[in-house]
């Protein structure tokens, strides 16, 4: 039964998603709260027991990411129509998720789990804290000044994800998992198209 609870904790993540955004789009800011706060907890318990027990599977590497990648963004966009951050924001996160959701579909079935490092681990936790922050001061009606924190958050969150984006693509090419040889190729015409001409 334990070798199936990270699997688990993957999926009650994903079925947390449209509660949020429920809750969001609602106005019951903390329910959204809640559940946006039992999803990280379900997350840190995922990649705990996964690791410690050793119950890495093909299924986890695909979908924890996903389920991770989906719940932010579908709370970050919740937030962009609800009016409550710029859809800067969401845009940014959005490109660099998807680069990732590459990444590890292209992992998939390798030998291969790329663990967080301590700046994933740095941009996750600040952009917990930016939507809980963005979610507390619509709830009790915060302005001024602590909007301009929570973007502030938010903009660390950017440069911390973005950072770790870069990580992630050199920690790939240095362990071989990106072919140099073909990042060393030209893109030229076509021989026979030269001929022709």
């Amino acid at each position: 039964m334990l070798k199936h609870v990270p699997n688990i904790l993957t999926v009650v993540r994903l079925l947390f998603i449209p509660l949020i955004v429920f809750y969001i789009f609602t106005g019951n800011y903390i329910f959204a709260f809640v559940f946006f706060t039992i999803s990280g907890i379900t997350d840190i318990a995922d990649g705990f027991i996964a690791r410690k027990f050793n119950l890495v599977s093909n299924f986890g590497k695909l979908m924890d990411p996903l389920a991770d990648k989906l719940t932010q963004i579908a709370t970050l966009a919740s937030l962009v129509f609800t009016d409550m951050i710029p859809v800067w924001i969401l845009l940014i996160v959005f490109l660099k998720e998807f680069i990732m959701i590459c990444g590890a579909s292209f992992l998939y079935g390798k030998d291969v789990v790329v663990y967080s490092k301590w700046y994933g681990k740095l941009a996750t936790v600040l952009f917990y804290i930016a939507i809980v922050t963005s979610l507390l001061l619509k709830q009790f009606n915060l302005t001024h000044i602590w909007e301009f924190l929570d973007l502030s958050i938010f903009a660390l969150a950017l440069m911390a994800t973005i950072f770790s984006l870069v990580m992630y693509v050199r920690d790939l090419y240095k362990k071989g998992f990106i072919d140099k040889q073909d990042l060393k190729k030209e893109v030229t015409i076509d021989q026979k198209e030269k001929k022709k001409k």
